[in-house]
């Protein structure tokens, strides 16, 4: 794993925009334990988009908050280090670990609020936090995920993002994501691999700082095939990508045994990893950092993150909730926006 430290030097201080997630899920407290870590010298401040009701019981003091409009957000001086909210009410009473439909409206609207205010410059980068996708669906919400959501509010084709996952230790990427396994190698093309890695090959120059990416691609079968004896798609499919993406600039080695792709050794020679479906990427991934895993969508005008573990309704409410993954989706969101943000000087 390579890459440099983004140069904050020269930097104004960045806004960052957290959606809350779902109400009842553990959003709203792992955004307080975010909030609880402004102090007066933290060189960017945050700005909520959700029900502001449901961080309340988590005791955040009245004070630190500031509930504002859209509109004010635009106008806010650049100085300013308070922590900010963009309330989006919800119909329905909010407990924790208790979903409701209801508050589906409120989770959409805090989505919608969100991405406008980050196309618009209003923030610098966006953490969301989990939604239930169930809840969101109940008001019209008509994206597999955040990701897709995003996409569109951007004006950006589905297929020129990609969701990579990334922590200290590794960064994959599935080439096919939310698709059922006995639909992944008819889903499975040459030209998605392609997309996915063209576009994590310019991520990785523009909002990781690595001057000559490295990605590897690993086989759909056990064994990467062996020369077609189980399997054809890596002669048929991947290989045919690879040296697509090679003439076009992008140095990709493979395909390679997913089994063999992991460990510290291999993990040494690239920068990225293309996994062919979404479990082959997220178990290794989950395995060597469970808690410290982000979500990002590349390929997007405008930075997103977020933390890889859902709403966890179970523990909502009880104190559980671990702030790990949500720091380094805040984390790795200044470090992107820095990179993009031009120079004062």
């Amino acid at each position: 794993m390579t890459g440099d430290t983004a140069d904050q030097s020269a930097k104004r201080p960045l806004t960052i925009g957290l959606t809350l997630g779902d109400p009842a899920g553990v959003g709203p407290e792992l955004a307080t334990i975010l909030f609880k870590g402004i102090t007066e010298t933290t060189p960017y401040r945050l700005v909520a988009f959700g029900p502001l009701s449901s961080i309340a019981p988590y005791r955040l003091p009245d004070e630190q908050l500031i509930p504002i409009t859209v509109q004010e957000l635009a106008r806010l001086d650049p100085i300013d280090n308070q922590i900010f909210g963009v309330d989006c009410l919800s119909p329905a009473p909010i407990v924790p670990g208790q979903p409701d439909e209801a508050h589906g409206a409120a989770v959409v609207q805090s989505l919608k609020t969100a991405a406008y205010a980050a196309r618009k410059g209003m923030v610098d980068a966006l953490v969301t936090l989990p939604i239930a996708k169930s809840t969101a669906y109940a008001a019209g919400f008509q994206f597999p995920g955040q990701t897709e959501f995003f996409a569109d509010a951007c004006s950006v084709a589905a297929k020129d993002t990609v969701m990579m996952l990334a922590s200290d230790t590794l960064r994959v990427v599935p080439v096919t994501i939310h698709v059922p396994l006995v639909d992944v190698p008819a889903t499975l093309s040459a030209n998605l691999i392609v997309e996915r890695g063209l576009t994590t090959f310019r991520a990785l120059r523009q909002d990781f700082g690595i001057e000559n990416p490295r990605l590897v691609a690993a086989g759909l079968n056990p064994h990467a095939g062996e020369n077609g004896a189980i399997g054809r798609e890596e002669i048929e499919v991947i290989m045919p990508a690879l040296e697509t993406l090679r003439r076009q600039g992008v140095s990709i080695e493979g395909p390679f045994a997913a089994d063999s792709l992991f460990h510290s050794d291999a993990r040494s020679a690239y920068d990225a990893a293309l996994c062919m479906y979404h479990d082959q990427a997220l178990i290794p991934l989950k395995t060597l950092d469970f808690h410290g895993g982000v979500n990002i969508t590349l390929g997007l005008p405008i930075v997103r993150t977020s933390p890889d573990h859902g709403t966890a309704f179970d523990i909502a409410g009880t104190g559980k909730a671990d702030p790990r993954s949500s720091r380094e989706a805040l984390k790795m969101a200044i470090s992107i926006a820095n990179r993009r943000q031009p120079s004062s000087i």
